[in-house]
């Protein structure tokens, strides 16, 4: 699997649809927590199902497309950090 090097955390690429738009009030928007949504922004949460479903009405983009961006972000990231020895589960052949 060809994996993007060091994708952009999904909050990073919401911080450019939201634009001049308040946190506040995209919050409000988007029928979530101020908190919820800074959390987002500041690369400290994930785009969940319904926050994806949320962009997707609001801003008229996929739903697919945030968790394909948050999967791809934490697929990069985990494959970051060392992990014990993995043995395959079948033999091969």
């Amino acid at each position: 699997m060809n994996r993007m090097h060091n994708p952009a955390h999904p909050g990073a690429v919401l911080r450019e649809y939201i634009g001049d738009i308040s946190v506040t009030e995209a919050a409000k928007r988007l029928g979530v927590t101020r908190a919820a949504l800074s959390r987002i922004l500041n690369g400290n949460a994930g785009i969940s199902a319904d926050m994806a479903l949320r962009l997707e009405q609001a801003l008229g983009t996929s739903a697919e497309m945030w968790l394909e961006m948050q999967l791809k972000y934490e697929l990069w990231q985990a494959a970051q950090r060392p992990r014990a020895q993995v043995t395959p589960l079948h033999a091969a052949g």
